[in-house]
């Protein structure tokens, strides 16, 4: 194995416990990653807004990929790389949600509007993602019958109860390749750790995937290593076991 130079953490289900943060055993693991110069990089569901300020607290130093990949920022909030989804796209993946009353988010590079709410305009802002919660076996059945053929966009989830939509090919994996090249690193040089599917890609292809153990069932059948679960520090464990 390749020795870890970057870790790429997903934050909820992951890095933050089930009460939203990050435990201290986890804080000083990761700043004894950083005194070793191994990058600590975010990657995320939630937009830079939703993200930004745990950064900040873990005094991270390089990246972070946001709305599953269809931004990369730097710590001081400069843009890498932003893929948006079509205007027309977006509106309609609205009124499918809003014509059979699921609860939805659409994420836009200026705003986020939850609680199915919408724009007066939706060709006035760039958009990033789109996600229907609070979904039963029923409804996530019939969303992916209506969106599996369209090849325009990349279907992932967060949690067992929700779907999220972004642009075809925008995925946490490509980010973090975009972040190896700018480093100039190997994808076998990254550990990453996720739970759910939009962590999916990144756990396939760096070095060393790692499921928590409260992942979804297919985020631990393909990972390379299952640590212990998000209230447990199962975060901390892995870089000890892989990176330091």
């Amino acid at each position: 194995m390749k020795k870890v130079k970057l870790v790429a953490l997903d934050m909820d289900g992951t890095l933050l416990n089930d009460d939203g943060i990050v435990s201290n055993y986890t804080k000083n693991v990761i700043n004894q990653a950083l005194n070793e110069d191994i990058e600590i990089v975010l990657s995320t569901g939630r937009p830079l807004q939703m993200c930004a300020s745990y950064a900040e607290e873990l005094k991270l130093t390089s990246y972070i990929i946001t709305s599953n990949g269809a931004e990369i920022w730097t710590v001081d909030h400069k843009l890498l790389e932003r893929h948006t989804l079509d205007a027309h796209k977006i509106e309609s993946l609205w009124e499918l949600g809003d014509k059979n009353n699921y609860h939805m988010w659409i994420v836009a590079t200026d705003e986020i509007f939850v609680n199915r709410r919408r724009p007066e305009n939706f060709h006035q802002h760039e958009w990033l993602k789109i996600g229907y919660g609070n979904l039963d076996e029923k409804a996530k059945q019939f969303l992916l019958e209506q969106l599996q053929d369209d090849k325009s966009i990349e279907i992932t989830n967060s949690s067992l109860t929700n779907i999220e939509i972004n642009k075809a090919g925008v995925n946490k994996a490509k980010a973090i390749r975009s972040i190896c090249k700018e480093l100039g690193i190997s994808m076998e040089n990254v550990m990453a750790a996720g739970d759910s599917l939009n962590d999916l890609k990144m756990i396939e292809q760096v070095g060393v995937g790692v499921a928590v153990a409260n992942a979804q069932q297919l985020i631990i059948e393909t990972a390379d290593y299952v640590t212990d679960t998000n209230n447990d520090d199962g975060v901390a464990k892995a870089i000890e076991r892989f990176a330091l």
